[in-house]
């Protein structure tokens, strides 16, 4: 392609909207425009990086066994009332009526979809097992979308759903879909890391994440520095610590903290530390009322109490709830005499005697024994902090950010039972399949690659997913000799199959170094004064320096370098 043909455009400033360095860079490259929040259009140049990542997952899953198909964007909501999350998806679901007043959405997922196409096509245990997949788009009315293709309301996702008879089955298609993931976050140039994941609102047994490192990533992960285990805070467990040997003889006693509701004012006013506290926090649990209860100077884990929990939905209690439970005002809530169902923390059995709100306007209780004043069930559910120790091997653990890429699910029969997705076995009895759900964000994907893979000067694009190998800049295009060996190499470059660019542009040798650079092109020919001494310059994008060459052995120069970046 020649760039005077070619339909892009650059930019020198950073856009004031733009946070993160992939944004920044792939509106400055041109690979995108926006078009308005959250929705962005894929120029040519960014999307032939789109479509390149998509080969990539297609030969991939591909070669796992997947078969690809395609479905709509526009879905009934007949599909997601069968499976009851027409409601639970709540307004990030875009919802239309037809003219006959039908309901309709435009497609945030396609488990439902998947699983009532293979419950009518699919009946005899000979059918299974079966890999199903897609790569298209979805759409989702994020309440803020921002980095760019990172959290937008409409991306492109690789969604895969594999049906088996059993459990066993499942996890043969999950590791080929653990493998297979792996090899594409390989062929991608990507440092990543495979984490325990929380399942969240997919529901399901277990789930893994694939997280690329950069603190860009909206994905807090720990990893621990001697065993390898990596989690994200949401799942990573935490150690329980040492149970205290007695129960201190001590009564509860009421004490008066006038005006302390929190951690900090309570602590203040008794002089105490916040680990001598525990502090009762009321939710609302598929709309039933349940207490959580943490050490002072830790945070409920919502996500680990949902997984206890096994509800859908959990919100904290608003404040005329609390009152009519506790029989106090918000602040002086506490274990004992609570009426309400009671989880707490595995440190709280630990713990000798606490400080809890009295259920009392302006008092708390100290003294209180786990076991002795009042009785909970125990469970992790906390978030993990910098001084937990691994729980695997108790070593030190590392924590970081990352972006989510790739998440693969165990989901079970959570879909399959509520949509009757049902195969027969040798003797005729129906069973629900057991399904596994395997997802990779495109688009989002690019972007990762980019934080990654940059520099001050722009992109620097891993050969497999660039959107040109390798880009022939003459110096000064109304030189004749030079146009005409930039040409040339142009040419010879195309017939062995290169995906090559010629900047044929009458424009400055830094205006088109800087573009080339900053689109991320991995192998630079530059064509200059020396040509007539039938001399070129090669240089790779991640180098700071170009080394001379002789015209002829320019070519395969290029392609010898595109196949060591294959390698």
């Amino acid at each position: 392609m020649k760039m005077t043909q070619l339909f892009f455009k650059t930019m020198r400033e950073t856009p004031s909207d733009a946070e993160i360095i992939s944004h920044q860079l792939m509106l400055r490259a041109g690979l995108i425009r926006k078009q308005a929040a959250g929705i962005y259009s894929f120029m040519p140049l960014g999307y032939r990086v789109l479509k390149k990542i998509e080969a990539i997952i297609r030969e991939e899953m591909d070669a796992a066994g997947a078969q690809e198909l395609i479905m709509p964007s526009l879905l009934p909501a007949e599909s997601y009332r069968e499976s009851g999350r027409w409601d639970a998806f709540g307004d990030e679901m875009f919802r239309l009526k037809d003219r006959n007043q039908r309901d309709f959405c435009l497609g945030p997922t396609h488990e439902e979809i998947f699983t009532e196409t293979v419950r009518d096509y699919a009946r005899s245990y000979r059918d299974l097992p079966l890999i199903l997949y897609q790569i298209q788009t979805k759409y989702r009315d994020e309440i803020r979308p921002r980095f760019g293709v990172m959290r937008s309301r409409e991306f492109v996702m690789k969604d895969a759903y594999s049906f088996d008879r059993d459990d066993d089955g499942l996890d043969v298609s999950y590791r080929a879909m653990d493998k297979a993931y792996r090899r594409i976050f390989d062929r991608l140039g990507l440092d990543y890391v495979v984490i325990d994941a929380d399942t969240g609102t997919m529901g399901g047994s277990g789930s893994q994440e694939f997280t690329v490192k950069s603190e860009a990533g909206e994905s807090e992960i720990v990893q621990c520095t001697e065993c390898g285990y990596a989690a994200s805070v949401e799942k990573a467990q935490c150690v329980a610590g040492a149970k205290a040997e007695a129960v201190d003889s001590m009564q509860p006693e009421y004490v008066a903290t006038p005006n302390a509701r929190t951690i900090a004012e309570v602590t203040a006013f008794l002089g105490c530390r916040d680990t001598d506290l525990a502090k009762t926090i009321l939710y609302k649990a598929d709309g039933k009322p349940v207490a959580a209860m943490v050490r002072g100077d830790r945070e409920v884990n919502e996500a680990k109490l949902m997984s206890y929990l096994g509800c859908s939905s959990l919100e904290m209690a608003d404040e005329e709830s609390v009152t009519t439970i506790t029989g106090a005002e918000v602040g002086f809530a506490g274990p004992v005499g609570l009426p309400v169902r009671i989880i707490a923390d595995l440190e709280i059995e630990g713990s000798p005697r606490l400080i809890v709100g009295a259920n009392r306007t302006g008092f708390h209780l100290k003294h209180v024994a786990p076991g002795r004043d009042f009785n909970a069930e125990y469970a992790d559910i906390r978030i993990i902090t910098g001084t937990d120790p691994c729980p695997r091997c108790g070593a030190a653990l590392e924590f970081g950010r990352g972006i989510e890429a790739g998440h693969i699910f165990k989901l079970g029969t959570k879909y399959s039972e509520s949509m009757g997705c049902i195969y027969l076995d040798e003797t005729g009895t129906g069973h629900p399949m057991v399904m596994g759900c395997y997802g990779i964000g495109v688009n989002r994907t690019m972007a990762a690659i980019i934080e990654q893979h940059h520099d001050e000067n722009g992109i620097i694009w891993p050969m497999s997913v660039a959107p040109y190998q390798a880009v022939i800049v003459p110096v000064n295009v109304l030189d004749e000799k030079q146009a005409e060996i930039a040409d040339n190499i142009y040419s010879e470059l195309q017939s062995r199959g290169v995906e090559v660019l010629l900047d044929d542009r009458n424009e400055r040798a830094g205006v088109k170094f800087k573009d080339a650079d900053l689109i991320g092109i991995p192998i630079r020919v530059n064509v200059g004064r020396k040509a007539a001494e039938g001399l070129v310059e090669f240089k790779l994008r991640h180098e700071d320096k170009a080394r001379e060459l002789p015209v002829d052995m320019a070519a395969d120069v290029v392609l010898e370098a595109i196949k060591t970046a294959r390698t």
